[in-house]
């Protein structure tokens, strides 16, 4: 006690002398010096507390604040009070700087967390999900065959039915992606998957067109919304050296997606056998075996989510720091885990978040109707998502949005419009190729003969039928033209494209059969009797479902699996504007050579072709679409485009199947057009591959 009273008095003695080093007298004016003493009393002052006796000791931090965080916190609380007053565009300006400041923060972060176990189980927990949107793809293409005699389609009926899937990805990539940008990414993605699996399930139970249709297109809603939310949510946990290379590893599930569905077609739907029946009206057959195991996919994504945090960078755009720091430091430390290196530790303390915006008023719950407040909180979040789809059309992105546009439709009116041709004109060839086999019989006379086997590609014409039994056989591409039947007999008959053409048919008894009237054109029908009709539509025939149709789309699938390669390993290194304008360009001249596919051999390899030249501009396609937009609209952007890109695939389809059969010139120079033009104007657009994640 005696020294600390020394010392004190000491200490009184040197501040009443004017002369103390940065000590400045009420005199008005400053006198300067050396600062240094003053910084160590200032750091020893500030850890200086008492223990529990009272003692002072070194060590413990006393809440003393920084000079540097007193001026921050006051230039925080300063503007809150006069927010209200100020102008919506200084506001935005201020978040602009923000967001600018986070973004350069974020990097760090994300490269201090480093690359590792956390992004890698990530990726494949979101590939499941890519996984599933390739399979939706294909699963009504395949099925079609099928179903269109297990529920009586017409022609516009099954054209319908392919397109209603793109219809629904379309909606749902517009709806779904600007909802993540405000509700967030993984909320939407489990939203987006859960309605997917949901009605994709329900779909292989139903019986009608009309709910089928209806279920195919909730569903691919569902999946449509999906796509935008995966590359959005897994690029904002990737460093800039890591994200090209990683989004376009990402890609290469829809690749898998579609190798599965081509492999589960193959093996299911043609063993008609798998599948049960209740009574004479329910069935389930094996192409709903089919639809059932292509929802595995989706379902297994969405059991896999549940366990991985919210996007950070989602986080700290609304404002919530605290959950952003939080998965952050669990990246870290998982990835440091994975490494060996557990005694790492998480360095941040503070991330920038950018000033908040948009008024968010809680509605009390004595406020209205239960209805009443939710309609206020669901148009409220519309009118956000729909302010989202306007930025995108501000002059700072007008330009970027206009020509990325472009360059989506005119990859997807060319890409899914020859995916769409190349099994529809090897359909074609086949057909060609049958016909040319076709057997003839002329003026034939048959009486008193039991027919119990299959007729199938053949013609009769002006024969003659009497006291003849047709039982328990299958007529498949039989024509009966000029012909006369007279006390035949029908029973237990089955028919694929059969018909009777100006035929004369006496006293012939029809007994369980599918011999509609329609397929009786111009014929006499004299004493005929049609007893106890087939009921419903039967898939009389497996060999409908051609194995071929699934080879090639699982060729066609794995073919790309080179371009993804090259793709994921040249990205980060010779950029996406280079990639997507080299790669469609490339395309453009794959699609020439098909002037030169005459066999199905031929087709099947101008196709793995085309679509291993094209992914590569898919790849880039999806890298620049989220790093050209803000954190706070990539979702939006990414909708959006995605949203034309389906608009471009229903055209595609429509345009090109009308021309199979008839020429080959329109599709492909249409195609090889949209590709030219589209890579061209991708060329114009701004490189990413330096550019932080805004």
């Amino acid at each position: 006690q005696g020294g600390r009273e020394a010392n004190q008095v000491s200490d009184d003695y040197r501040y009443q002398d004017g002369n103390y080093e940065g000590y400045a007298p009420n005199d008005g004016y400053y006198r300067g010096g050396d600062e240094t003493a003053h910084e160590e009393d200032a750091q020893s002052d500030v850890t200086e507390g008492h223990d529990e006796d009272d003692e002072v000791y070194e060590g413990e931090y006393q809440g003393i604040p920084h000079p540097d965080d007193i001026k921050e916190k006051q230039k925080k609380r300063a503007p809150a009070v006069a927010d209200e007053y100020r102008d919506r565009a200084d506001l935005m300006a201020e978040r602009m700087e923000d967001e600018e400041q986070l973004a350069h923060q974020y990097e760090n972060i994300i490269e201090e967390c480093g690359h590792g176990r956390f992004q890698w189980t990530l990726f494949f927990v979101l590939g499941l999900a890519l996984m599933a949107d390739g399979v939706e793809v294909f699963v009504v293409g395949f099925v079609l065959p099928s179903a269109e005699k297990d529920m009586c389609l017409s022609s516009s009926n099954k054209g319908m039915l392919g397109l209603i899937v793109y219809l629904g990805m379309m909606v749902g990539a517009v709806m779904l992606g600007g909802l993540a940008d405000k509700l967030g990414r993984k909320k939407c993605l489990i939203i987006s998957l859960s309605i997917n699996a949901a009605f994709a399930f329900l779909s292989s139970f139903v019986q009608g067109y009309g709910f089928f249709l209806f279920c195919r297109l909730i569903s691919g809603l569902g999946i449509g919304g999906s796509l935008p939310i995966v590359f959005a949510y897994f690029s904002e946990f990737l460093s800039r050296e890591k994200r090209g290379e990683h989004l376009s590893w990402l890609c290469m599930f829809w690749m898998i997606g579609g190798i599965f569905a081509s492999a589960m077609a193959w093996s299911i739907i043609p063993h008609y056998g798998w599948g049960f029946s209740m009574g004479t009206k329910y069935h389930f057959h094996s192409w709903r075996v089919f639809v059932l195991v292509c929802s595995l996919p989706c379902i297994a994504s969405l059991v896999a989510l549940k366990f991985m945090p919210e996007s950070p960078r989602f986080l700290l755009e609304i404002g919530k720091h605290d959950e952003a720091w939080m998965i952050l430091k669990q990246v870290h430390d998982t990835n440091m885990r994975a490494k060996g290196e557990p005694e790492r530790v998480f360095t941040v303390s503070y991330i920038k978040t950018p000033k908040q915006v948009d008024e968010f008023i809680e509605i009390q719950s004595s406020t209205g109707t239960w209805y009443q407040r939710w309609l206020v909180r669901i148009t409220t979040t519309f009118k956000q998502v729909w302010d989202n789809v306007l930025y995108c059309l501000t002059a700072q992105y007008r330009m970027n949005t206009l020509m990325l546009a472009v360059v989506w439709f005119t990859m997807a009116l060319s890409y899914y419009g020859l995916i769409v041709w190349f099994p529809d004109m090897i359909r074609y060839l086949q057909e060609e190729a049958y016909e040319s086999r076709v057997k003839i019989f002329d003026e034939e006379e048959v009486s008193h003969f039991t027919f119990n086997f299959t007729l199938e590609n053949q013609i009769h014409r002006n024969g003659e039928y009497r006291n003849d039994k047709f039982i328990g056989m299958k007529f498949k591409e039989v024509r009966f033209e000029d012909s006369l039947f007279e006390e035949c007999y029908f029973e237990d008959v089955t028919s694929s494209e059969t018909f009777f053409e100006n035929c004369t048919i006496i006293s012939t008894v029809f007994y369980n059969t599918d011999l509609y009237e329609h397929k009786f054109i111009n014929c006499r029908l004299i004493n005929s009797t049609f007893l106890k009709e087939k009921e419903g539509c039967h898939l009389d025939f497996e060999e409908d479902n051609d194995f071929l149709i699934y080879l090639v789309s699982f060729l066609g699938s794995l073919s790309v699996l080179p371009g993804n390669i090259i793709s994921a390993l040249l990205m980060d290194k010779i950029g996406r504007i280079k990639m997507i304008g080299g790669s469609m360009l490339i395309s453009a001249v794959c699609c020439f050579f098909l002037f030169f596919g005459n066999s199905e051999s031929a087709m099947i390899g101008w196709q793995c072709l085309f679509c291993g030249a094209s992914i590569a501009a898919w790849n880039a396609l999806d890298v620049i679409t989220v790093e050209l937009y803000p954190t706070d609209k990539r979702a939006t952007a990414f909708g959006i485009l995605n949203g034309l890109c389906k608009f471009g695939a229903i055209l595609g389809n429509s345009i090109f199947a009308s021309f199979v059969g008839i020429t080959k010139v329109v599709p492909i120079l249409l195609a090889s057009s949209a590709l030219v033009g589209g890579g061209l104007l991708a060329l114009r657009l701004p490189e990413t591959r330096e550019q932080v994640l805004m």
